[in-house]
């Protein structure tokens, strides 16, 4: 009964702007009994804390890597040349949502909804290129099918 995002890079634009837009959620996320996290695996100065107003829910640090499993994906300094990532940053910028490129940045994060006991993952969300945000109609939606102790 959780809705967790895992994140790469605190600071980048388009994660910023997904942030806002899971944030904008919470209203009725809290109507429903379910909780908004983001999984971050580096805080490197004030990342965390930089990142916070764009966010609505607790932020957990996960410097082991074990939320993004056994096979990190990544993609590699050539996914710079792709069109996609360039429109997602200029996307993000144009909304006025800003950031650096410190840190590592290659491996690629996800939103997922878990539902409650044995219910599972009900929705999966893996980021395919940088800044490949989920929809959030679809986050709301799995949000709704979440049965049992909330």
């Amino acid at each position: 009964m959780r809705l967790w995002s895992s994140c790469r890079m605190l600071t980048s634009e388009p994660l910023k702007e997904e942030a806002s837009e899971l944030s904008s959620l919470k209203p009725q996320l809290d109507e429903l009994g379910v909780p908004l996290y983001a999984v971050v695996k580096e805080n490197i100065g004030t990342e965390i804390e930089d990142f916070r107003p764009h966010f609505s829910g607790d932020v957990f640090l996960d410097e082991k890597l074990a939320f993004y499993g056994p096979r990190q994906r990544k993609m590699g300094f050539l996914g710079f040349i792709r069109l996609g990532v360039w429109q997602n940053f200029m996307r993000a910028w144009k909304s006025g949502f800003q950031g650096n490129v410190n840190g590592e940045g290659f491996i690629l994060g996800g939103v997922f909804v878990i539902g409650s006991g044995k219910q599972g993952i009900i929705l999966e969300h893996w980021e395919k290129e940088f800044g490949d945000k989920v929809n959030p109609v679809s986050v709301l939606e799995a949000a709704k099918k979440i049965v049992g102790d909330k």
